[in-house]
């Protein structure tokens, strides 16, 4: 049976970012994303509901959001869930968060030009490449230049 778990997500940083290293290097940071949801009621109201998520980054993704996000910041995560299980004092419990594979920044942050910025952006925010999926028909890592001179396609337009 096929499967697919994709999450993606966007609100504001609960609590400024706490990066910390794992002994072999690897930074990681736990964050909470408030997502806020508006909606009528039965009575015709608008009612506010937000739903706390817990997220995990880790890497480089991690280090950027340690270096320019803070309580408040707005951001768009992109991840998959993950069911944590453990046991404490003789009771099973569980949690299910989500671990995020890229990040955008959604505010702008001087020197940017208004654009959002990507974890996986390297120097000057351009992306470092883009990664394609194989059944695309395009060639496996792509430059910007490439994607747009190529193939038609508009850089800024491309959701990941």
């Amino acid at each position: 049976m096929a499967s697919y778990n994709r999450v993606i997500l966007m609100g504001n940083l609960t609590r400024d970012i706490e990066l910390r290293y794992l002994q072999s290097g690897m930074a990681v940071t736990d964050i909470g994303l408030a997502v806020n949801d508006r909606r009528k009621n039965q009575t015709g109201d608008w009612v506010d509901e937000t739903t706390f998520v817990d997220v995990t980054l880790w890497g480089r993704t991690a280090e950027v959001a340690g270096e320019y996000l803070g309580k408040g910041s707005p951001v768009l995560i992109e991840g998959r869930l993950k069911l944590d299980t453990w046991e404490s004092d003789g009771q099973k419990r569980s949690k299910l968060k989500v671990i995020g594979e890229r990040m955008r920044m959604v505010g702008s942050r001087g020197g940017n030009g208004g654009r959002p910025q990507t974890a996986d952006e390297g120097d000057f925010g351009q992306p470092a490449a883009v990664t394609v999926p194989e059944d695309s028909g395009m060639d496996g890592n792509v430059s910007d230049n490439n994607v747009s001179d190529n193939h038609g396609t508009d850089p800024d337009n491309i959701p990941f």
